[in-house]
C-alpha cells in the first residue's frame, strides 16, 4: 500500500496545449491522437463560429451564439477565450480541472491568444507550438481546404504571420512534416505510451 508521501509525489499529468497557425494541421494531429489513444482527453471548445461540414455539436465544438458566449465569459466559465477570424473560441474551465485532478492526460488545441492566457492561468502547462514546414506549404494548406471564403483565408494568413513570430513563447516546437512523427513526439511529451 502506498504511503501518503508516495501518492503526493506520483507524477500527475499536466495540461498540454497544442497551438500554431491555422492550416498547420493541429486538427489532423489531434484526430490521430484521439483514434490511437482514447485515454488522452481533448477539451471541446465553445465557439460562435458556424459549423463546418461534418462537425458535430458537443464533439468538435460547442456551437453557441454571442449571447451565450457573453454569459459564459461573465460567469468565469472559460480557462481561456479569444476572438479569431471574426469568431470567438473558448475552453470551458471546469472539465479541464476535473480531468487533470483525475489524472487524465489532457490536451487543448487552441490559438496563440488562448495559449498565452493558459500560460498566465496555469504556468505549469506545457505549451507546444506546431509549425509548418514552410510558409508556402501553410498557404497551400489553408487555400486547399476550400472551407472558407477568400476574406477569411486572408485574415487567417495575416494572423499566421503573427503566430509564427510568437513561436519562441512556447516550451517546445514540432514541425509538421509528418503527422505520424508529430503524434509520436507529442505523446512522448505527454508521457503517454
Amino acid at each position: 500500500m502506498a504511503s501518503p508521501d508516495d501518492v503526493s509525489t506520483a507524477r500527475r499529468p499536466r495540461l498540454t496545449v497544442l497551438s500554431g497557425p491555422s492550416g498547420v494541421g493541429k486538427s489532423t494531429v489531434v484526430a490521430h491522437i484521439r483514434e490511437a489513444h482514447p485515454e488522452v482527453w481533448l477539451s471541446v471548445s465553445a465557439t460562435t463560429r458556424k459549423p463546418r461540414p461534418g462537425e458535430i455539436h458537443g464533439v468538435h465544438y460547442y456551437f453557441v451564439d454571442d449571447a451565450e458566449f457573453d454569459r459564459m465569459i461573465e460567469a468565469g466559465e472559460f480557462l481561456e477565450w479569444a476572438e479569431f477570424a471574426g469568431s470567438r473560441y473558448g475552453t470551458p474551465r471546469q472539465p479541464v480541472l476535473e480531468k487533470l485532478a483525475a489524472g487524465v492526460p489532457t490536451l487543448l488545441e487552441i490559438d496563440l491568444q488562448g495559449a498565452r492566457q493558459v500560460r498566465e492561468a496555469m504556468p505549469e502547462a506545457l505549451l507546444v507550438f506546431l509549425a509548418p514546414p514552410s510558409w508556402d506549404e501553410l498557404v497551400r494548406r489553408l487555400v486547399g481546404r476550400g472551407t472558407e471564403p477568400p476574406d477569411v483565408i486572408q485574415r487567417r494568413l495575416e494572423a499566421a504571420e503573427a503566430e509564427l513570430a510568437a513561436e519562441k513563447e512556447f516550451d517546445v516546437t514540432l514541425v509538421n512534416t509528418s503527422v505520424e512523427d508529430v503524434v509520436r513526439k507529442l505523446l512522448a511529451l505527454m508521457h503517454v505510451s
